[in-house]
């Protein structure tokens, strides 16, 4: 089994900044693909950003692109989003998604809160 849990959310004033984590601990692989989506009340629930660890492939909707970055963090298992140029409509609930490469096997964690108001 695996388990995936994110960190990181919050308040934060427009124009500033936040850094979440997703870590996937139990029966993980080196060979994965993290995905980070949000969903705000009301609302789809959207692809925000992916990243494929090893090849180092990445992927940013066109609402957050130049404004978040997502990177492989030095502990393994573990992707990083860092936010920057916060504003209103970021205003959501941020889930992580772990993909072992080669199998049907996902898994989801249960979301961070991250809001963005003065």
């Amino acid at each position: 089994q695996v388990r995936v849990v994110e960190s990181g959310g919050g308040l934060v004033p427009p124009g500033g900044s936040l850094r979440l984590s997703c870590t996937a601990s139990g029966s993980t692989s080196s060979n994965y693909t993290m995905r980070w989506y949000r969903q705000a009340p009301g609302q789809e629930r959207e692809l925000v950003a992916r990243l494929d660890s090893g090849v180092g492939g990445t992927y940013y909707a066109d609402s957050v692109k130049g404004r978040f970055t997502i990177s492989a963090d030095s502990v393994p298992n573990t992707v990083d989003l860092q936010m920057n140029n916060l504003n209103s409509e970021d205003t959501a609930v941020y889930f992580c998604n772990y993909l072992i490469w080669g199998t049907f096997r996902q898994y989801w964690g249960q979301g961070t809160q991250v809001t963005v108001s003065s």
